[in-house]
């Protein structure tokens, strides 16, 4: 296709710049071939040599933004020597600034020199300003190897009374200390807070929070239940207070906060789904009174909220009709798929496929909702244990939308399914040819070549490849920290899967983090984390396998 073409075209042209480039690169009187050689290299995954040759840009230029940039590609390739040149260079050319204070403050804990890290940190939070306490908050979140030496040092800060008087600083240093794992030190900051700022229903939350992640479940919904109606006042506090009933598992409760205030087709839904989760039928039952009471008109959102509630309700008779009723427009072709798959529930099979074969031929339909009935087919041929159709489906519709990469995506997940890791390479590979940054294929293809494979090394590039693109996804910290478990470098993994887990409790990186301990010898510490990864999804691959291959 001329799209593929236009895309591949700038990738060759970098493929064969890559050699001249770095090799021109060596030539001091050209700085801005360093920084071409730099760019290749970041963009390849490469971060190690990426900070080289940004730094050898940046001592060639008199540019204060190059040598920053430098400095930041170093710490994110773990090469503190580098970022420590780089900073020396930033400081020559720029005023001091909270983004300088806050890579200072990193590399003093990565160096492990607390006292210099308390104090570049507590220049921060003194700033008078928001920008000084979010630097300070991230050195804290994401720039220690030791996670007792970062607890150890808010701490230090906490007492010195350090964090500026603005409740939201507060209650990001308190989710801080929750992350860290540090409950008493969780716990402090929120009776420091509760007497600064009394009344004040969000640190009621942060407190049911701390209260839950501690495991006292019972003291979280006194937490909650204290709020009472200050919540409903704000609409972001009601969402807020029914998102932390809901991470109790309190989803009836949840539904009832969303229930007792302005009402949109936003909380509608979401009523719907906590009531599913709590399988209180009842309480579905009268939401879906409530709103088929008011459904006269042909509102497309109401009828389609409508028809996915009677689907809740296994009314799947009247789902359909609810379905078919929605009008044409933007909404449409979502119901039709919505219908498809309630036709399958229903055991008409024969119908279902015919409907998504219509949708797929259905040349007025918008584009994407066309490729979705390929995947939505490719869905319920799974279900159906029917792998020869299910990869039909997928074939037909790249037929249809070559080199798709949602299709691609999809299929590369099937094929890793069915054990096919380089078919399920060639997808993913595919995907980066036509879209060089697209940050999920670069992560699962460096996750399965690191989890499938014995290509470590190729699988950190990639994964680092899109660790530059969103250094703070939490998928991403976890496949950069099982890469390093797989490479041997386990007490960095470790690291880094703990910081992935506080930022997503997830059952792949606890089983991850388990694995990691029990190698160790921390065999008694594995068991707990294999146990907090069976509460979480006792049915999670990597999980499973882990607990074949260890059996604790």
């Amino acid at each position: 296709m001329p799209a593929a073409k236009a895309w591949l075209a700038p990738l060759l042209a970098c493929a064969l710049a890559w050699p001249a480039a770095a090799a021109a690169a060596t030539r001091p009187q050209e700085p801005l071939t360093p920084l071409m050689a730099g760019e290749f290299a970041l963009q390849a995954g490469q971060l190690e040599q990426a900070a080289h040759w940004y730094l050898q840009a940046a001592r060639a230029v008199d540019d204060a933004g190059l040598a920053e940039r430098a400095t930041r590609i170093a710490l994110l390739a773990n090469r503190d020597d580098l970022a420590e040149q780089g900073l020396a260079l930033w400081r020559k050319r720029a005023a001091r600034s909270p983004g300088m204070g806050g890579v200072e403050a990193t590399l003093a804990l990565r160096r492990g020199d607390a006292r210099t890290a308390r104090r570049q940190l507590q220049a921060l939070l003194r700033s008078g300003d928001d920008i000084g306490w979010r630097h300070a908050l991230v050195a804290l979140g994401s720039g220690g190897k030791d996670p007792q030496l970062v607890a150890q040092v808010l701490e230090a800060l906490v007492e010195a009374d350090a964090i500026p008087d603005r409740l939201q600083a507060w209650l990001a240093f308190g989710g801080l200390a929750q992350r860290l794992q540090r409950p008493e030190l969780a716990a402090r900051i929120v009776d420091i807070v509760v007497e600064r700022f009394p009344g004040e229903p969000r640190v009621a939350l942060l407190r049911a929070s701390q209260l839950r992640e501690a495991g006292d479940r019972e003291g979280a919904r006194r937490a909650l239940a204290a709020i009472g109606d200050q919540a409903l006042l704000l609409d972001d506090l009601r969402w807020a207070l029914a998102a932390e009933y809901g991470a109790l598992g309190e989803y009836a409760e949840a539904a009832r906060v969303m229930a007792r205030g302005p009402q949109d087709e936003r909380s509608y839904r979401l009523r719907a789904s906590l009531l599913a989760e709590a399988e209180d039928e009842a309480g579905l039952t009268a939401l879906y009174d409530e709103l088929r009471a008011d459904s006269a008109r042909p509102d497309p959102e109401r009828r389609l909220l409508l028809g996915q509630v009677a689907e809740f309700l296994d009314r799947h008779a009247e789902a359909l009709e609810w379905y078919r009723s929605v009008p044409g427009g933007p909404l449409r072709s979502a119901a039709r798929l919505r219908g498809a798959n309630v036709l399958h529930e229903l055991g008409r099979r024969d119908e279902a496929y015919a409907e998504l074969g219509k949708l797929q031929a259905d040349a007025a339909a918008e584009e994407d909702a066309r490729r979705d009935a390929y995947l939505l087919e490719a869905e319920l041929r799974q279900k159906d244990r029917a792998p020869e159709a299910e990869m039909d489906a997928f074939a037909r519709g790249l037929a249809a939308f070559p080199d798709d990469p949602a299709l691609l995506y999809s299929r590369a997940l099937a094929w890793e399914r069915r054990d096919d890791i380089p078919r399920a390479e060639a997808d993913l590979r595919r995907i980066l040819a036509i879209e060089p940054d697209n940050v999920s294929a670069l992560n699962a293809l460096g996750y399965t070549l690191a989890d499938r494979t014995d290509r470590y090394a190729e699988a950190l590039e990639l994964i680092d490849r899109a660790r530059a693109a969103e250094p703070d996804n939490a998928a991403i910290i976890d496949s950069h920290g099982w890469v390093l478990y797989r490479l041997g470098r386990h007490q960095e993994a470790l690291v880094q899967l703990r910081r992935a887990y506080s930022m997503q409790k997830d059952a792949e990186i606890a089983a991850h983090i388990a694995e990691v301990l029990w190698v160790l010898g921390r065999q008694d510490e594995a068991r707990t984390w294999f146990e907090e990864a069976r509460k979480l999804d006792p049915d999670n691959r990597a999980l499973k396998r882990a607990l074949e291959k260890f059996r604790p």
